[in-house]
């Protein structure tokens, strides 16, 4: 039963796509601002951790 939940459960998944896009986002930023790159990076794990969050309370 175990693996057939760990095949399914790809919230954790979301934490590396919002770093990813938080990263994205933030070379964007980068040259106008070094505060602005870490922010973004860090809004991008937060959105990660909250869609992870969400995934994990349906399951």
């Amino acid at each position: 039963m175990d693996s057939q939940r760990e095949i399914k459960d790809r919230s954790s998944w979301a934490i590396g796509g919002g770093t990813l896009l938080g990263l994205g986002m933030g070379l964007v930023i980068l040259p106008y601002s070094a505060l602005g790159f870490v922010g973004a990076l860090i809004a991008g794990l937060g959105l990660g951790l909250i869609i992870s969050a969400i995934l994990s309370t349906r399951c």
